[in-house]
């Protein structure tokens, strides 16, 4: 099944982001540029008018805080076993506006019931899992933080202002003065 690319401009700190999109849906989102599961980000674009124009819709309107979720339709090639039940349990547990932190991310999963985890080995997995999200932002992975903060993020060099800024961006966080978000 072949890959093509949308690239959608963002008010992120990290700039625009490019979205691999299938005849299934979205595959992999790259807001850095760099390759996702091994394939080249960006070309070929996406010639699919219909498909480009509903995935730039919606970033656009959840950038504009105007939507909460996305809803596009998710092919999940890139991501498997372990790794793809901790996405979609984020995914179907941790709405717009919440947190989670990897520990209780790594408990409702289910992935690590039969590990004895007295040194944090499920939570700093799950931290793993979260920094090869192939599906940033459609799978919500800036909302799993640490139990003392932030936690990490990828995106790139400015990876973790992108984070902050989409937590500001869906309340978790109070604006800063710099803030360029919404309203």
């Amino acid at each position: 099944m072949s890959i093509s690319w949308v690239t959608v401009g963002t008010p992120l700190p990290s700039g625009p982001i490019c979205l691999a999109v299938t005849a299934l849906g979205v595959a992999a989102v790259s807001y850095s540029g760099e390759s996702v599961g091994g394939v080249r980000v960006g070309t070929p674009q996406c010639t699919d008018e219909e498909k480009a124009g509903l995935v730039t819709a919606r970033l656009g309107e959840y950038f504009a805080g105007r939507r909460r979720e996305l809803e596009l339709p998710i092919d999940w090639r890139f991501a498997t076993g372990p790794h793809r039940t901790v996405l979609q349990t984020l995914l179907a547990r941790v709405p717009y506006g919440a947190t989670i932190t990897y520990g209780e991310l790594a408990a409702r999963s289910g992935v690590f019931d039969e590990l004895q985890d007295a040194g944090g080995v499920a939570a700093r997995t799950v931290g793993q899992m979260m920094g090869a999200n192939p599906l940033a932002l459609l799978v919500p992975c800036h909302r799993v933080v640490a139990s003392d903060g932030l936690g990490g993020f990828g995106g790139g060099p400015r990876g973790l202002e992108t984070k902050r800024w989409l937590l500001t961006l869906e309340g978790v966080l109070p604006p800063t003065l710099d803030w360029n978000g919404p309203a």
